[in-house]
């Protein structure tokens, strides 16, 4: 096999020019439903049958001629699966047995979707893994992953060896990601399988394929994701229904679109609540290392070069939960995204979005342009009782973030005082950042409803109103507590007002 001493790091982009129109199957679409895909067969397809998950789910192991791969991804885990036995992280062995034993892989022949996402998720993996490790062993010494220490990661590696960074970079290139682990394709929307074949995807039916810490808690934190994603294709369906409504100006069927939406929202939240049960906050230290980023991290203060792709360095962000694509379709939908101010935090969120695939991508872009073009927002508060479902919906949006927020209180800031997240974002602005923003839409949309009570068509009913005044009060009340406690937090945290920190601005200086 004969490769260029470097290989370029800027992927193919993709243009409505390359695009097929796709109108989706595996559920009651209307007429107008297509919307864009990419060219390129891809896993993350979206229609109503899979959502946001895969057509098909995961490979669970490579194939035979990954065999050396398969096995260190087999024997990394902290605790391994199969054994349950000590793996090669936790004696810190990892790195030295990717450079004894993994063979630059030729993956330049590769097309099948399946076998391209499996190797993307475990390239990744063992990507994050190697470069990480310094990381985790420095916490486990210093007792940090326990809730000890000054919140402190060290140094994670500076280089990535080329039989990682060679095919990973190809196999990125082939899927239009970039070259590091996402949620979708990597972490967690890709590692699952069915406990029994036959089943749905329940969380009690779901087991893991991949794992650093291979504890318990680890195995919840992924999973839970996916089983609220798998709620996502009734989301998907009620969104197109209801743009379709939209467009036809039919109150009665938009109206209807919008309970359905609000009825998969709230098995996604009801889905998300479980976290709790299933995956310990004690415990989310002791593998969060590992989801870190290089991009807004001390431990890669100068990036990370590619060995055989680049002599520059690299800087991404990590895998976030903030790349699902739940909350922005609902973002887009209700014309939320077009109301975040212009500060460094939307900045940052802008960024995540584009670590997911391109068909996620090409999905929120069209939400966004179909609900602006159509004026969702506008036909909604032309209603009264329409303007009601659309203030339900943001509320929906509002527990998401809140219980996100609630997260990262007792899951992260309880335990640590290391001030960014891993995807780089500030761990105590970033989002109250969004949370604000749709409470004030809340208050916006309440007050509208309040100067609009009655409509010749569809009075206003007294079960909505109330319902309209109850949701109004709720969100001025946890306004009033989020700001007592980002008040609070950045006390404790420093640079939360801004994306550029000290080793953000050496980022720069290492690019240069």
């Amino acid at each position: 096999m004969h490769l260029p001493r470097t290989l370029p790091l800027s992927l193919p982009t993709f243009s409505r020019r390359t695009l097929a129109t796709h109108l989706p199957s595996g559920g009651p679409l209307g007429t107008h439903a297509s919307f864009p895909v990419s060219a390129t067969p891809s896993e993350f397809t979206i229609t109503p049958r899979n959502g946001f998950l895969p057509l098909h789910d995961p490979l669970t192991t490579l194939p035979p001629r990954y065999a050396a791969l398969e096995s260190l991804l087999t024997r990394m885990p902290l605790t391994r699966m199969d054994t349950h036995q000590p793996g090669l992280l936790a004696t810190g062995d990892f790195g030295p047995a990717v450079k004894d034993e993994l063979p630059l892989y030729d993956v330049s022949s590769e097309t099948d979707p399946r076998v391209l996402t499996a190797l993307f998720r475990d390239y990744t993996f063992a990507a994050s893994a190697y470069l990480l490790e310094p990381c985790d062993l420095h916490n486990r010494q210093r007792g940090q992953v326990a809730g000890g220490g000054d919140g402190t990661y060290g140094l994670g590696r500076s280089v990535l060896p080329k039989n990682l960074a060679v095919p990973m970079v190809q196999v990125a290139a082939k899927l239009g990601a970039k070259p590091f682990m996402e949620y979708a394709q990597s972490y967690a929307l890709y590692n699952y399988a069915r406990v029994d074949a036959g089943k749905g995807l329940e969380y009690d039916n779901l087991k893991l394929i991949r794992a650093f810490s291979g504890m318990e808690s680890e195995h919840g934190f992924i999973l839970v994701h996916v089983a609220m994603v798998a709620h996502t294709g009734a989301q998907v369906a009620a969104t197109v229904n209801a743009l379709n409504a939209a467009a036809a100006h039919d109150r009665a069927a938009f109206n209807t679109h919008l309970i359905a939406m609000r009825t998969a929202l709230q098995h996604i939240n009801a889905q998300m609540e479980t976290m709790w049960r299933h995956s310990s906050p004690a415990d989310y230290l002791k593998f969060r290392t590992f989801i870190m980023g290089t991009k807004n991290q001390p431990m890669f203060p100068r990036g990370v070069v590619y060995e055989g792709v680049s002599d520059q360095p690299t800087f991404y962000r990590g895998e976030s939960g903030a790349n699902d694509s739940i909350v922005p379709t609902l973002d887009n939908f209700l014309a939320v995204t077009e109301n975040m101010p212009e500060n460094a935090l939307t900045e940052i969120l802008r960024d995540f979005r584009s670590y997911r695939p391109e068909n996620h991508t090409l999905w929120l872009q069209w939400v966004e342009e179909r609900a602006k073009t159509l004026g969702v927002r506008q036909f909604a508060l032309a209603d009264p009782n329409s303007a009601v479902l659309y203030l339900s919906l943001l509320d929906q949006l509002r527990e998401f973030r809140a219980r996100h927020w609630n997260f990262t209180k007792q899951y992260i800031l309880k335990h640590t005082r290391h001030p960014t997240a891993t995807g780089g974002s500030p761990i105590v602005t970033w989002l109250p950042n969004q949370l604000s923003v749709v409470l004030s839409a809340m208050t916006q949309t309440a007050t509208a409803i309040g100067n609009n009570t009655t409509s010749s068509a569809s009075p206003l009913t007294t079960e909505n109103r109330h319902l309209a005044q109850e949701l109004l009060e709720n969100a001025a009340t946890q306004q009033r507590i989020l700001d007592r406690e980002v008040r609070e937090l950045k006390l404790r945290f420093e640079h939360q007002d801004e994306a550029d920190t000290d080793w953000s601005r050496a980022e720069v200086a290492a690019q240069a």
